[in-house]
């Protein structure tokens, strides 16, 4: 489903992408043509792109996602954040998407959607929110699960008026007989959330990267461990290289 940083988490929680992609939820056994399903995490750090949004410090994340058989779905997810003390952002996202995912042909999945970003607990009176319409396709390319997806965010008051294109490939892959899988991750940012950008500079493009290796325990509980990084200057707990350990429930 949704892919942004959300995904690159998940692949290091949950074993999946965007990144998301943007949460990875778990799939609920048939039950009529309403599944509800949905996830608990631990991180140590939240990377949105490669960036901390958590100032380098852990954050506690959840959502839910109510998918019809057709392919369409609704949901929701949150994350504690830590927007430097300015009030601009508060201490929580939470992000509402509505999309559809689904079968294009034999091995190669589609999921659109649009994506809210919403900052409910600022207190600066500003408008702090803002839209991003996205689409992923996904495939096998043996035993491992490519996806490649664009995230576009239009002109916005809360972009500073201006736009953000988001690029992003994610490969994930499960050793045989092991509880293990692994992830990479690759994203590329043009416009304001850029982390060169992000870091002061006036390059508003750059590059952003994950590595990452998960496995489940106890059933429903999985560990994860991830390196990320991102282009442009290195800031402690915000643009700096990290390495993200997780720890998710889903159900």
């Amino acid at each position: 489903m949704l892919t942004s940083i959300r995904g690159i988490v998940a692949a290091s929680v949950l074993a999946t992408s965007a990144l998301v992609a943007t949460p990875a939820f778990a799939q609920d056994e048939e039950a009529g043509p309403v599944s509800v399903s949905g996830s608990v995490t631990l991180v140590s750090d939240y990377r949105f792109r490669g960036v901390s949004l958590s100032g380098g410090d852990p954050a506690v994340q959840g959502g839910i996602t109510v998918t019809h058989e057709s392919g369409f779905y609704i949901g929701t997810w949150a994350s504690s954040i830590d927007d430097g003390g300015t009030d601009i952002y508060g201490d929580m996202e939470l992000d509402v998407f509505g999309g559809w995912s689904g079968d294009l042909a034999e091995g190669v999945g589609l999921d659109v959607g649009l994506l809210l970003y919403a900052y409910p607990t600022n207190a600066a009176g500003v408008k702090a929110q803002y839209w991003e319409p996205y689409a992923t396709i996904s495939g096998q390319l043996g035993p491992v699960e490519a996806k490649l997806g664009v995230n576009y965010a239009w002109e916005q008051a809360s972009l500073g008026n201006d736009d953000n294109l988001y690029i992003h490939t994610e490969l994930a892959t499960s050793i045989p007989n092991t509880p293990l899988s692994l992830s990479a991750h690759l994203g590329y940012t043009d416009g304001v959330l850029a982390p060169p950008f992000l870091a002061g500079t006036a390059d508003d493009s750059g590059f952003d990267w994950s590595i990452g290796a998960s496995a489940t325990v106890l059933g429903s509980l999985t560990l994860g461990v991830s390196y990320v990084g991102v282009e442009g200057p290195s800031i402690n707990g915000f643009t700096d290289d990290a390495v993200v350990f997780s720890l998710g429930a889903s159900f």
